[in-house]
Formats: C-alpha cells, structure tokens, sequence
C-alpha cells in the first residue's frame, strides 16, 4: 500500500499512538538526527516507553549522544567515517556561523554547509547498505516512523516501508511545511523565518520577503540534494525533497501557535509547545546574610 492510499483514520492513530496513555500499544521505529534535536526527541521516546510501546531505534555507529542512556532496542549500522572526522567536520560547519547573516549564506552553500550535509546524507546510504538491518526494518511490522525533518532519510525510510511518518520539530529551515501540509502561506502576509518581517509589511518588504523565499527555495534543494540523490537511489525511482516530505502524517511542532504571525494551519499540524520544560528538582534554599553598617 502506497503513503498516499493511507486510510483517512490512520493519522488520528498515529497521533494517539504518540499522545495516549490509553491507546493500545504500539511499534514505533525511531529514525533521529544526533545533536541537540535528539535530547528533545528523547523525552517523548522515554515517555512512550514508559506507557507500553515499544520503540526501535536506528542510529549509526559514530554518533554522539544517540542510542545512549535509553531502554529501548537499538540497532547500529557502520559508517564510513569516524567520531573524529566527523567532529572535525561540524567544528567547520559551526565556526561559519560566527560571520554575518549575508556571507554565512554564501559560506553554507560553497564550503562548510556542502561538507557538512553531504557527510549527514550519507548516514542513510549507509543504512540501506546494511542488508541485514533493512531486511528486519521489512519484517518488523512497525506502526509508524518517528523522525527529525533535519535529516530526510527518516522520510525515506518510511516511504520506502510503506509507513506513516511524524515530524518532531521546532521548525524548518525551508518551505517543506507549507509544502508538506499544502498549507497556505502567501507571500504577502507570512514573513519567511529569519526575514525579520512581521506581519504588516510594506510592499518594499513583501517584495522583499519574495527575494528571500527564492532565495532559500534554491539554497533548500541545493543542501538536500545528495539527500534526494540517495533516496532516488534506495526507492528506484526519481524523487524530489518536496515528495518526501508531502508524505508526512502528523506534524509535531515543538512550538505554540500564539508565538508565530497569524497564518493558516493544518488538521494535521500540532502546536506541543512547551515540551523542553521538564519538571526539575526544586532549587536549595538560599540563606541572606545581612551586614550591618
């Protein structure tokens, strides 16, 4: 069954398989990015474990934090580089973001940002190489695929299982949301994220705010494109960023709706905000020494 011949119910269960203590247990497989988008992905993978469900993870062998600390079943592929090397590589990747706005976009296409998403992509190479742990991804009879947007090849996993995907973002860089939900977001009225337009802008600004949608709609398919390449590859057919992510079930947005512009949403667009604001220990008290003059 095709992603798009999906029953009208299915994202209603998904939703509850992430959301319900009450819905019948479930498999859930875990496609992460590593870095800080796995610490907050990590408190709802810990949270379903908790009520049941049980969750596979997919991570490379050479990661930071991912696969760690959790009770869950964690399957490795190898890689074709080291923790070093790729250390190395995102130490080039974040120094280029201590420049101005207007060369950090020219640095990120030409250099650091070509390196750095070419050596993210070709984790799900890697993956799909791995014909032992594809073949029990087939068998395994998952429910649904929990992904971060920032590294596609969760959505290509799921397309390639024939599985419902949920997003598990603050935000996206590019247009894949709109695109995604085919959710209405006019130019006119919606500022592009990181434009600094609001939401009254003059016709100078809309312009403007066009320029700066073309401009990162050609700066979107250029970072993405080993990622679309190697998908292409694993589905045996040609596809575009844009197809992967019209996939999409349920959006999870680590966001509140009254903290963005007015502008149209989705039934299948869901504002969790406040979920990185985890109950901690109270602080100790603090005595006030007073000094007399």
């Amino acid at each position: 069954m095709a992603p798009g011949d999906l029953p009208a119910s299915l994202p209603l269960y998904v939703c509850l398989l992430l959301a319900s203590g009450f819905a019948q247990a479930g498999r859930l497989l875990v496609v992460p990015m590593d870095g800080s988008q796995w610490f907050t992905m990590q408190s709802v993978v810990e949270k379903l474990i908790h009520r049941g469900h049980e969750v596979v993870t997919v991570v490379p062998e050479v990661s930071w934090q991912l696969g760690k600390s959790l009770n869950l079943t964690v399957k490795m592929y190898s890689t074709s580089h080291t923790l070093e090397q790729f250390n190395r590589k995102f130490k080039y990747f974040s120094d280029s973001q201590w420049i101005t706005p207007k060369q950090r976009w020219l640095y990120l296409k030409t250099n650091s940002g070509n390196v750095f998403f070419e050596l993210i992509s070709s984790h799900c190479r890697s993956l799909f190489n791995d014909k032992k742990l594809v073949e029990y991804l087939k068998q395994s009879s998952f429910d649904a695929v929990f992904l971060d947007p920032f590294d596609v090849c969760g959505l290509t996993v799921a397309k390639y299982l024939s599985l419902p995907s949920v997003v598990f973002s603050r935000y996206l860089l590019c247009h894949h949301l709109e695109v995604g939900t085919q959710c209405p977001s006019p130019l006119s009225y919606v500022p592009r994220l990181f434009s600094k337009f609001a939401d009254t802008m003059t016709f100078k600004e809309r312009v403007l705010n066009l320029v700066f949608y073309i401009e990162k709609w050609a700066f979107c398919n250029y970072i993405f494109k080993t990622a679309v390449e190697i998908a292409s590859e694993v589905l045996q057919t040609p596809v575009t960023v844009n197809d992967l992510f019209s996939q999409v079930s349920i959006w999870l947005l680590c966001t509140d709706f009254v903290l963005d512009f007015p502008r149209p949403v989705m039934p299948n667009m869901v504002f969790i905000g406040g979920i990185n604001c985890q109950q901690r220990k109270l602080i100790s008290k603090v005595h006030f020494l007073s000094f007399s003059t």
